[in-house]
């Protein structure tokens, strides 16, 4: 039987209803709160630490609950990528940390500078230590400029050098370098790095917007556009990695495998590439730089990342991958991108990762077990050109999770699905950061 696809109407009464649901389990009448005295801190007050903390407030009565972070600005990270294409405007992914903290968690403005998993306390900056009796890893992770010799985060804007992870500044930045090039065309670099990332079909998602641009502007004829695979496939998850392939071939996109960023030198707009036969020199007119991403330093530094296998060299956090509980300390747990899970580093990530965290500190604190695992549900609503997009949603084991089964069909380039992207994942996002989604 064919998949019917959605029309609009009907995708409004489907909106309304999620709506509805979203606000009845916001309603809903929950369990009494549990008393305790115990001090949790949780490092880090993005996206996975706000949301956190929302939930344990709800959950505890009486608990002293410690965020930590010297930022005052919270970044909706998802929409840089829109920034970056021109869609929405930088203001669009600001707001500030101190809107999304809960009644009765105390804020500290400073940033972690140490942890001491064996004395059960960590150290800000200000050389203050806090102690507890659960912490919560959520500190996010570093973007590794450096790793790529010759570059200069301070260029991002110039010269064709664009990077839509950087900021908000340097999305918009970046979009102005893609539009001058579609209006007048020339060779285009992409690439992903070979550590774990946020995001990791953001690379993908540029890639094919540039390449609509260029159409609609009538210049893809006057372009090359090249795409740097860091290993032997395109995405994570086969099917979804075989999708990808045959649409950038159907739209003359070349593809590299096997090859990562090595340097960059601004001035001569030339890339420099590891590959297996040695070093491979791309000149560019518009290049789109991902930098490496680590674990930051303070995690990296410390005893609680993984000690040996595929997560060590970057200093993620060495958790179960189901219940998220450190390894090694079992009065610490990691939520989010710092995470060291085989998938995981997105804002849908942490939707799903936060509320399993939070059961089993709850459970420590009760001492009613609980069998809740996180499976890893990620989410990617890859865009594959203006007012288009996949919802690609799958697991650790790669399965294909859609949400709504028989009406969004995740292999397809929907309207729909960029709806979702440019409209209602920034809601319900807000909603995740006060604990209600």
């Amino acid at each position: 039987m064919p998949h019917q696809t959605i029309d609009r109407r009907r995708f409004l009464q489907l909106s309304a209803g999620g709506a509805a649901a979203l606000l009845l389990a916001a309603t809903e009448v929950r369990a009494e709160k549990i008393k305790t005295r115990a001090r949790i801190v949780i490092a880090g007050a993005g996206a996975a630490g706000l949301t956190v903390a929302a939930r344990l407030a709800a959950r505890l009565d009486g608990a002293r609950i410690t965020l930590i972070d010297a930022r005052k600005e919270h970044y909706y990270q998802p929409g840089f990528t829109l920034i970056a294409a021109g869609v929405k405007p930088a203001n669009y992914v600001v707001s500030t940390t101190a809107e999304y903290v809960p009644h009765g968690v105390e804020l500290v403005r400073e940033r972690v500078a140490e942890f001491d998993p064996e004395g059960n306390k960590v150290v800000t900056a200000d050389g203050k230590s806090h102690a507890y009796d659960f912490l919560v890893v959520a500190t996010g992770l570093k973007l590794d400029y450096a790793a790529i010799e010759g570059m200069d985060e301070k260029l991002i804007g110039s010269n064709g050098l664009g990077s839509i992870y950087h900021s908000p500044a340097g999305a918009l930045a970046t979009w102005r370098l893609l539009s001058e090039f579609a209006d007048r065309g020339g060779t285009a670099v992409f690439l992903r790095p070979a550590t774990e990332m946020k995001c990791a079909g953001a690379p993908l998602k540029y890639t094919f917007i540039t390449e609509d641009y260029l159409t609609r502007r009538g210049n893809r004829g006057k372009a090359e556009i090249i795409y740097n695979a860091h290993n032997n496939a395109l995405f994570s998850v086969p099917i979804v990695s075989e999708k990808v392939r045959m649409l950038f071939e159907e739209r003359g996109i070349a593809v590299n495998y096997n090859r990562v960023l090595r340097a960059i030198d601004p001035g001569r707009r030339i890339a420099t590439f590891a590959a297996p036969g040695g070093d491979v020199e791309l000149g560019y007119d518009f290049i789109n730089v991902i930098p490496p991403m680590r674990a930051p330093d303070a995690v990296r530094n410390s005893p609680l990342p993984w000690q040996s296998g595929e997560f060590a060299a970057d200093g993620w956090v060495e958790v179960d991958r189901g219940n998220l509980r450190h390894a090694r300390f079992a009065n610490v747990y990691a939520v989010g991108d710092v995470a060291g899970v085989p998938k995981g580093k997105t804002a849908a990530s942490v939707k799903w990762q936060a509320p399993v965290v939070v059961d089993h500190l709850v459970a420590d604190i009760s001492g009613v077990p609980t069998r809740s695992l996180y499976d890893g549900y990620t989410s990617c609503p890859l865009i594959t050109r203006l007012g288009r997009a996949m919802l690609v949603e799958f697991d650790y084991r790669n399965n294909l999770r859609p949400s709504f089964p028989g009406v969004i069909a995740p292999l397809e380039e929907l309207w729909v699905s960029w709806v979702m992207k440019t409209m209602a994942l920034k809601p319900t996002y807000i909603s995740m950061l006060r604990g209600r989604a």
